[in-house]
Formats: structure tokens, C-alpha cells, sequence
């Protein structure tokens, strides 16, 4: 798909349904997170409780990925692929990112959990992610442009001194996981304002903060971003709806 959709009440309806299994998807995964907890385990629970709620998960086989969700752990930005060999520990966030067809349309969401004692710093960058999508979330409003959720989201992350990844972005979704436009977390001047946005897009807002560099690389599996200065990353994501005056989560549990 190259071109961009605006949404019916009805396909947004489905989307609100696909979403909501997405947010509780991540609630019953967060439930699970603790010491020693390997991201295997918990992509197979995951995978489980998507298809016993009646969706498939939109990341296996996307693209050749061998998950259902990503699990991103520490200075990971995206992309982490679940492990028999990798177990949480004391002190580490992790980032699981989640999605769920229903009904022929898809729902995309993320968030990053504390493993135990995690420190105060660590905390913070989670935290301020978090209210990056949200200062972001709230541009998302018809007659405002890609740009001003770009600017949000990048103005709240630098009043802190964080890095904002450049190499990764949200994204248009529908019908499928990735459609226009892009949805930046920094100020592109190439593309100036970039999209305008109509009542009935449908975005996957995703802010991807570092606590150092915004600098990433990529590993070789061909999937896991990681910082490039090893500093701690945090996600968070919801799929949302751009409103005449407000925007809409879709990805909530309760939807």
C-alpha cells in the first residue's frame, strides 16, 4: 500500500476491536514480567492468549521475523527477538512491542516495564517516554500536520537531555501494520510540516527515547536496534485515530 486512508467509522470499529486485544495482550505479558522470566516464555504467551482472543499476531513471519512480539531488553531500542537464552534480571527494563490482526485490520501498540529494582535514572527515561507519546498523541488532531507531533514528542524528550532516535518512526496502519505516512519523533526540515491530517488516520504513534545518544545500531540478526553508546532505551506506542478535535487510543484494553 503507497497511498494514504482515511478510515470509516466501521473499519475504525474494527480497528478498536484488534486494538483492544493489543492493549490487553500487553497488560497479560506485563503481568508476567519478573526475574528471571526468559523473552521466550513470554513470547509464547503472548501468542497464545492473541489466538485464544481470536487474533493472529501481526509480527510472526513479518518481513522473516520469528516472533510474535519483540522484546527489547535495557539498551535495545526495537526489534529484540525473544530467547531461550535471554532471562530478565534485577534492574533491567524491557520493551515489549505487540501486534494483532482481527478482522483483516491490525493493532500496534508498546510499552516498556521495570524488572525489579530498576534505578532512578532508568526510571525517569521510562516515565518521560510515556509522556512523549501522550505531548505527541495530543497533535494528532485534524488540520495539524505529522510535524507537530514530531515537535511534541521531540521537545518533551530533549527538556530532559535525551536522545531521539532518527533511524526508526512511527507509521501509518490499517489493513496493514506499516502504511503512510511516517510518523517522525524529531523535526525533519526536509519534509517541513509534512502530512496534514484528516479526521478517520489511523497512526501508531511511537516514541523511541534514549537516555544518551539517539545514535542506534544494528545487530547482527539483521532485527535488534541497540544504542550506540550502550545507554539505556525506553518505547512506548499506542495505535490512534486522528479526531475534528481530539484523537482516540485504540489500543487501550478496554476499547
Amino acid at each position: 500500500m503507497n497511498r494514504i486512508t482515511i478510515k470509516s467509522p466501521g473499519q475504525i470499529e474494527k480497528m478498536r476491536v484488534a486494538g483492544s486485544l493489543v492493549g490487553r495482550t500487553l497488560e497479560y505479558v506485563g503481568s508476567l514480567i519478573s526475574v528471571g522470566v526468559s523473552t521466550y516464555e513470554l513470547d509464547r504467551e503472548a501468542e497464545e492468549f492473541i489466538r485464544k482472543n481470536g487474533g493472529e499476531p501481526s509480527f510472526l513471519g513479518y518481513n522473516g521475523f520469528p516472533a510474535s512480539i519483540c522484546t527489547s531488553v535495557n539498551d535495545q531500542v526495537v526489534h529484540g527477538i525473544p530467547s531461550k537464552k535471554v532471562h530478565l534480571r534485577d534492574g533491567d527494563i524491557i520493551s515489549i512491542d505487540c501486534g494483532a490482526i482481527v478482522d483483516g485490520f491490525h493493532g500496534d501498540a508498546a510499552r516498556t516495564f521495570l524488572v525489579g529494582n530498576v534505578d532512578e535514572s532508568t526510571r525517569k527515561l521510562v516515565e518521560v517516554t510515556r509522556e512523549c507519546f501522550f505531548k505527541g498523541a495530543e497533535q494528532a488532531v485534524e488540520g495539524n500536520h505529522i510535524a507537530d507531533i514530531a515537535r511534541a514528542v521531540e521537545a518533551h524528550a530533549r527538556q530532559h537531555g535525551y536522545g531521539v532516535v532518527r533511524d526508526l518512526v512511527g507509521h501509518g496502519i490499517g489493513t496493514d501494520m506499516h502504511e503512510p505516512p511516517e510518523v517522525p519523533n524529531f523535526t525533519d526540515l526536509r519534509i517541513g510540516r509534512g502530512v496534514k491530517l484528516y479526521e478517520g488516520m489511523t497512526l501508531a504513534i511511537e516514541p523511541m527515547i534514549n537516555l544518551g545518544t539517539w545514535r542506534v545500531v544494528l545487530a547482527d540478526d539483521g532485527w535488534t536496534c541497540s544504542t550506540a553508546d550502550g545507554s539505556p532505551s525506553a518505547h512506548y506506542e499506542n495505535t490512534v485515530v486522528v479526531k475534528k478535535n481530539s484523537y482516540e487510543v485504540l489500543t487501550n484494553p478496554q476499547s
